[in-house]
């Protein structure tokens, strides 16, 4: 079963949520964006958006592998797009 792909209103919604106050995560999230925007899932956005309800060092260090998502972001999407931002 395929899932939804995000559309074009809602790619824009996200990047422009997605903007941060460190130039370290905008320029992890500006590749993400490359990388992956043409085939993000509606399910991976909403995982998205909950990340960006980390403070900015929180998720810095999310994506330098310097901790885990834990807690309420200890979820199967969640770990998906960490995943996805990391590499």
């Amino acid at each position: 079963m395929s899932e939804a792909l995000l559309d074009e209103r809602g790619l824009s919604k996200l990047r422009w949520r997605c903007r941060r106050g460190l130039l370290e995560n905008d320029l992890f999230l500006q590749r993400f964006f490359e990388r992956h925007e043409a085939h993000l899932t509606v399910r991976q956005a909403q995982a998205l958006e909950q990340l960006m309800q980390l403070p900015d060092n929180d998720l810095l260090d999310l994506m330098l592998r310097r901790t885990e998502p834990a807690g309420e972001f200890d979820t199967a999407d969640v770990k998906e797009v960490v995943a996805m931002l990391r590499t």
